[in-house]
């Protein structure tokens, strides 16, 4: 499946164009973060999981789209999700599987 990469949520491009120095800091944090030996969809992945750890809804539909914008498969999202269940427990990690869901589905419409 080929997906046209998405802009970032209107509410995100309100934020940056009100405080753009914030948004170099972000840049920044995310460009030495991003130093290392780990490839862009490991990273992607690792970001999704953190995501769901700290039960961010918002950064886990985040991380859904653009790991989708990556070629990163719907099948892969649900794995990491199916991951944290031992970790996270059930009513926690079924919120997570409806964050990436809210993604997933829209992006088959």
């Amino acid at each position: 499946m080929t997906r046209m990469k998405t802009d970032p949520p209107k509410k995100y491009r309100d934020f940056v164009a009100r405080y753009p120095k914030l948004a170099e800091a972000w840049d920044a944090l995310h460009e030495a973060g991003a130093t290392g030996p780990l490839d862009d969809k490991t990273q992607r992945l690792v970001k999704l999981a953190v995501a769901i750890g700290g039960l961010r809804e918002g950064a886990v539909h985040a991380s859904a789209r653009k790991a989708l914008d990556m070629g990163i498969t719907i099948e892969e999202l649900e794995q990491v999700v199916a991951l944290a269940a031992g970790t996270m427990g059930m009513p926690a990690t079924v919120a997570a599987f409806t964050w990436v869901r809210d993604v997933t589905h829209k992006s088959q419409a």
